[in-house]
């Protein structure tokens, strides 16, 4: 479902291929048409990324990379983090596992609350300092590298939480992940947990 809320413009598009260019990371090596074409596959992502930001989620765009939240909207909005950090995933009438047309529980977006047994997903968005899950990028990265949240007790790992697999995305990936997060509406934790 398309969302109305964020518009994609073409000024946005060449600022953005600009970004992509002058980003930190940047390939300097290997011949310049295969990294211009890997820009252009990565600015598609980005594009998709604005395309797929859940109908109702008012991004705050205000000092983010655009480029990053664009890119974290994409691999947040197609890996399935919505299945486990809201709860429930799909507003009443819009589960698509339904049959019915997709609509995901934005009132609950990222605010955890899916239980695994003693389990609980957690709230993905920024706290009141504006960090998601109230970790510094530095945190969160780790935690996705290690299963270790550092504000958990010393050699407690994840459980349920794919940080296996998520972990060996690239740093340039977690990092726009943390982005997108940290572009959401700060929301408390959700209020009715469950499985």
């Amino acid at each position: 479902m398309r969302n109305n809320s964020t518009i994609f413009h073409a000024p946005l598009i060449a600022v953005m291929s600009l970004s992509m260019l002058l980003a930190p990371g940047a390939r300097a090596e290997g011949n310049r048409a295969a990294s211009l074409g890997g820009h252009a596959a990565e600015l598609e992502q980005v594009k998709r990324g604005y395309e797929i930001v859940p109908s109702g989620v008012q991004l705050n765009l205000a000092g983010k990379n655009r480029v990053l939240v664009g890119l974290g909207s994409y691999i947040v909005n197609t890996v399935g983090c919505n299945d486990c950090h809201t709860h429930p995933s799909y507003l009443p009438g819009g589960d698509p596992f339904m049959g019915l047309p997709e609509m995901i529980n934005f009132q609950q977006y990222m605010t955890g609350g899916r239980q695994f047994g003693p389990v609980t997903s957690a709230n993905l968005t920024p706290d009141g300092t504006g960090k998601p899950a109230g970790l510094t990028r530095a945190e969160f990265i780790q935690t996705l590298r290690t299963g270790h949240n550092p504000n958990d007790p010393p050699g407690q790992i994840l459980q349920v939480m794919p940080w296996p697999t998520i972990g060996k995305m690239t740093d340039r990936d977690l990092a726009a992940i943390y982005e997108y997060l940290s572009a959401l509406p700060s929301l408390p934790d959700n209020p009715a947990p469950g499985p």
